[in-house]
Formats: C-alpha cells, structure tokens, sequence
C-alpha cells in the first residue's frame, strides 16, 4: 500500500500542485480533452513536478486508482441497474403520476419535486430528466402555465438526490472519501435534500415559473402517457426503493438501540450497502421485471443497458481520486491542512468554496466532488471530527460542486436544450435553482456542524 508522503520542497510542491490545477482547466475547457485524460495528465504534471520519484508516483496512481473504486464501484454499478428496471418498467412515471393524483393539479409542483428526489436515489440525473419531463411538459400543456413552474420543482428534486442522499453517486462517492457511514449520511442527507428541494424547487420553481412565461418546446404536440393499468403500483415501487435506505439505516442504528443487538450482526450484514442493492435489486427484478411480463433474456438486456453510462462516471471519479492521492502523498496536507486551519474559517465552509471553485472552473459536478473531497481528505483534522460532522461536509462539498452550474456545465445544455430555452433565460432559471441547492446545503452543514 502506497499511503506515506514523501519529503519534498513545500514551495516546489505548490508551485506544482497550482500550475497543474491551471494544466487540468485548461486541457477541458481550452482544448476541449476529455476529463479522464485531464485529469490524469494533470495528475502525472503535480507529481512530477513535485519531485516525486517516478515508481513512486506510478505506484501512487495505482493506489489511488484501486483505493479510489474499491468504495463505490459495486454501489454505482448495482444502483444503475436498480434504475434501469425502475427506468424500463415504469416504476419512476407510478411514482409521479400517484403523487401528482395526490397533491391535485394546483400543488403539482410538490408531486414533480417530491418523484425527483425519490426517483433520484437510484436513477442518475439525466436518466431521471428524459423518463419524467414528459410529465411536466403535460401539465404544463393542460394547465398553460409557464413550463418552468414544473420541470424546476422536478430538476431540483433529482439534482438534491444526486448531491445528498445515498445510494446516489455523488452522495457516496463523497462520503466513502470522507469515510462517512452511509447510514449517518441518510440521516443528515435526507432531510438537508428536502429542504434544499423546497427552497430551490417549490418555492424557486413558483418564482421562476411567473417570471418567465416559457412555452412547450416545439416538438412536443401530444404527451403520451402509458396506461395506467401496465404501470406497477404505486405503493410496490416505494417499498423497493426504500429497501436499501431501510436496510442501511437499521445496521447503523442496531449499534445504538439495546433491544436489536441480538440480531446486529444480520442487520449490518444486510445493512451493508452493497448488499443492501442486490436485494433491493433481486425485489425490483422479480416485482417490476417477471411479474410484469419480461423474461430473463430481456432483463439481462435492461441491466446491460444500464450499466453502459458507468464506465465514464467510474473513470471520472477514479482520475479525481487518483489526483488527491498524489497530493496526499507528496505531502500537500502537512501544508494546506494548518494554512486552512489558521485562517480561522470553519471546516465546512473551506471545503464548500473549494468545490464551488472546481465547479465554477470545470463545470463537472462529479470532478468537482471528488477533488474537494480530496483535498479535505488530505488534512489531519478531518479525520478526527465526528461523523455527524462529516456527514455535514459531505453536504457542503456537494453544495458547492452543484451550484453555480454555468456554459461548461453539460446539465446546463441539457436543460437549455430540452426545454428550448436561450442561455439567457437557462442562466436565470437553472443557474439559480442550482446555486440555491448549494447554498442551501452550505447553511445546512453549517447548523449541522454547530452540534456536531
């Protein structure tokens, strides 16, 4: 195991980690290289500049690479093909259309906003976006209001999901960085999302929706909505999605509550995240997949399907990882980590403005992420905070890799573009909802952190 850093000239090291920062911008946003090869390429400049020995710095990105994946990739892999299933079968339009049915057209808002951050739990964002914007565009064309009053709510529910509640990539990505139990980030993360869904989706998307009078995109005549009765039901869909939050949540409390410890060790053996996805994924197999008519070949199809998107995230992640290993190991912690603590600003807003930064530079959300993440990793202090705290770092760093979504953002295209809206109105509409969930999750963390 490759974890000790090695000696090196602190100015030379910042020297190197600054310029290959500067090196990584401008591959992706200047020569439009692809983030994998940014970053690694950035990764091999720090290191080598640095001074770090070459079998050194090799066998640091092997580590970094190996130590980066082992956390996550089983929970992205199995989460993906929880949500094809939930994708394919209709499980995610059950949702929307029961809640909606619910709440009454006049608080549909709520329904869209509330499907977003269930549905976002296991689905990635852009997947959740093309199964249920057709449902907002069909509300929108009944009700002839702006489109904005219901696809913000929607895009802000799956876009807190993705930030703040496990089993979601960007939730567990940073939390297994910050080795956060997922069970205490299900407790911090949830309701931090849905605050952060009202403030930016309900009350935003209100806003927003009768300031700027946005009409249906032009290809869209009729929205064709499945019938009901080839949807799965409601409360079977909710039941599984629940399953891993239930089953992650009892190992974590089995620890604490006296009268489970006879049965804590089976409890935190299905508790284990990724045990917790294969059956939650063996339920939705059988109850959204056989019972509703598909045979193996073609769920076998369906999961194949849905596990192509995750070899870029993967990658992504892993060349973000394999950056913070190398500062790790060329000692940039021993530096930045008492620079940060001397400037009297707390933990969790350091490490919002650091992810905001990478966000606001890059435009990737997960790149963002994962290097703040990095970064706080390598100081000392943080691993001896509490895990609540944690949990509330993993919200701040989230916070600031969601906000300020801009033109190097693909999200930001791919709402200008779904809905066809002009980057004038994209930035009104989008940028905001964005930046108000992080700094919704900043103020979170930072009341979390107080108790903490």
């Amino acid at each position: 195991m490759v974890n000790e850093a090695f000696v090196t000239d602190p100015t030379r090291l910042m020297i190197a980690a600054v310029t290959g920062i500067i090196v990584l911008l401008l591959l992706i946003m200047k020569f439009k290289f692809h983030p994998i090869l940014s970053l690694l390429i950035s990764a091999l400049f720090i290191g080598l500049g640095a001074g770090m020995p070459v079998p050194n710095l090799i066998k640091t990105v092997e580590y970094g690479a190996g130590d980066t994946l082992q956390g996550i990739v089983l929970l992205i892999g199995l989460g993906s093909m929880f949500g094809g299933i939930l994708e394919v079968s209709g499980g995610a339009e059950s949702v929307a259309k029961k809640l909606i049915h619910k709440f009454g057209e006049k608080k549909a808002g709520w329904a869209l906003g509330v499907t977003g951050l269930v549905v976002g739990i296991t689905v990635f964002f852009e997947a959740g976006v093309v199964i249920l914007i057709p449902l907002a565009f069909g509300l929108a064309k009944k009700t002839k209001k702006s489109t904005l009053y219901y696809v913000i709510p929607l895009l802000a529910g799956l876009a807190t999901s993705f930030a703040f509640i496990p089993p979601s990539a960007g939730s567990v990505l940073v939390a297994n960085m910050l080795n956060v139990d997922l069970g205490v980030m299900i407790l911090v993360g949830v309701p931090v999302g849905i605050l952060a869904m009202l403030v930016s989706g309900i009350l935003w998307g209100k806003y927003i929706g009768n300031k700027i009078h946005l009409k249906l995109p032009s290809n869209i005549r009729d929205v064709v909505e499945s019938e009901e009765e080839k949807l799965p039901s409601f409360g079977i869909v909710l039941t599984i999605i629940m399953i891993p939050l239930i089953l992650i949540l009892l190992s974590t409390v089995s620890t604490y509550i006296q009268f489970l410890k006879p049965v804590q060790p089976i409890l935190e053996f299905l508790g284990t995240p990724f045990v917790a996805l294969i059956i939650a994924t063996l339920v939705a197999m059988y109850l959204l997949g056989i019972k509703h008519g598909y045979n193996s070949e073609q769920l076998k199809q369906i999961l194949d399907k849905s596990l192509r998107p995750t070899g870029m995230i993967l990658l992504v992640i892993t060349g973000g990882g394999i950056i913070r290993w190398v500062l790790q190991n060329a000692g940039i912690g021993g530096i930045i980590g008492p620079t940060l603590e001397k400037s009297g600003l707390p933990l969790i807003i350091i490490a919002f403005f650091i992810a905001a930064l990478i966000r606001t530079s890059v435009g990737a959300a997960v790149v963002a992420m994962t290097m703040a993440a990095g970064i706080m990793a390598t100081m000392p202090a943080v691993a001896e905070l509490s895990p609540i705290y944690r949990a509330a770092m993993v919200c701040a760093i989230n916070g600031g890799a969601t906000a300020f979504s801009h033109v190097n953002d693909s999200g930001f295209w791919l709402v200008s573009s779904l809905l066809e809206m002009n980057e004038k109105n994209t930035l009104k509409s989008w940028t905001i909802m964005e930046t108000l969930i992080g700094i919704t999750g900043l103020l979170c963390a930072l009341i979390i952190s107080c108790f903490a």
